[in-house]
């Protein structure tokens, strides 16, 4: 399946009021080659394992939900590439943007996502003001190179 998706540096995170709760992730990256990533993510207890290929704007994607005990097995896999956030689902006219506020050693960065249906509605859509510089496809701003080397330099 294909995953097509937009990824921004946040600008202004919205107030606490518009984000709403958040859910906590935690993913980690158990194997990276080149362009292909296998990840797990636990998500309020919710896991799955991830598989993507590719990159930029639109890449492969599939994702299978495992039990709490392989996620633990795998977990350990990962090593050192792990990450932490909390991600707020916040409507965007009829999209919905992926805010992930960072925490641990990426504590202070906020990045915002949306999927889109087509690659022609991710090239027509205009960004609200809060959204910052586009990240889409930029070297370093993967979550599975956040995990792996920190936050590249300011965007």
């Amino acid at each position: 399946m294909a995953e097509i998706e937009r990824k921004f540096r946040v600008a202004r995170v919205p107030d606490d009021e518009v984000r709403g709760p958040g859910a906590g992730l935690r993913q980690g990256y158990v194997a990276v080659d080149g362009d292909v990533e296998v990840r797990v993510r636990n998500e309020d207890g919710a896991c799955t394992l991830t598989i993507k290929g590719g990159r930029g704007l639109e890449r492969a994607e599939v994702e299978i939900a495992i039990d709490q005990g392989d996620f633990d097995e795998l977990w350990t896999l990962a090593g050192d590439r792990t990450i932490e956030k909390t991600r707020h689902r916040i409507p965007v006219g009829t999209l919905v943007a992926e805010l992930d506020l960072y925490a641990g050693r990426l504590a202070g960065l906020a990045v915002v996502e949306v999927e889109f249906a087509s690659r022609a509605d991710a090239e027509g859509f205009v960004a609200p003001d809060w959204f910052g510089a586009e990240l889409t496809g930029r070297a370093g701003w993967s979550n599975a190179a956040l995990a792996r080397d920190g936050a590249p330099g300011e965007s």
